[in-house]
């Protein structure tokens, strides 16, 4: 299996697995519900994972890149979940912006060249991301992070294991 493959699929999983998670958040409360004051909550994760692939598309395909910065104030690194629901768009334009970065994010893998995806990533992208396969393989493992806490959120809702 080539590179470009295993990342395609990777991405495909990890998305899989947040979606299955998501789908039981259906109360503004549910959404908004945090372990602890000021932590992470479902719709954060849905927005913070859109603000994310769009940030790896500003280095590997700006022209893909959307500027939002409503969505960067609020999802972006450094931002802190609130509680209110009232404090963000609507949940259905957040998993529509969540999704329509993933796409792009996946076009831009699937356009990419094994020589493209060897170059070297911009001045100022993190250290950790030297390369542009290294940004598609950032993706991967920043989702699982999140998703695991995803995953306890759910569980104290009351939810039902996924797997």
């Amino acid at each position: 299996m080539s590179q470009k493959s295993r990342l395609l699929n990777q991405l495909n999983s990890a998305r899989s697995f947040s979606n299955k998670l998501l789908k039981d958040f259906e109360t503004p409360a549910s959404w908004t519900h945090q372990l602890h004051q000021g932590g992470n909550h479902a719709l954060w994760f849905a927005g913070h994972m859109g603000t994310t692939d769009n940030f790896m598309l500003s280095l590997v395909r700006p022209d893909l890149c959307e500027a939002n910065d409503q969505y960067g104030t609020l999802f972006g690194l450094g931002s802190q979940p609130s509680e209110d629901p009232s404090s963000y768009p609507s949940v259905e334009s957040v998993l529509r912006f969540m999704a329509d970065r993933r796409k792009k994010l996946l076009q831009a893998l699937k356009e990419m060249s094994d020589e493209q995806l060897a170059q070297a990533t911009p001045d100022g992208a993190p250290e950790f991301m030297p390369d542009n396969a290294s940004v598609f393989e950032t993706a991967v493992w920043h989702e699982g992070l999140h998703s695991g806490q995803i995953s306890l959120i759910r569980r104290s809702l009351g939810f039902d294991p996924i797997v």
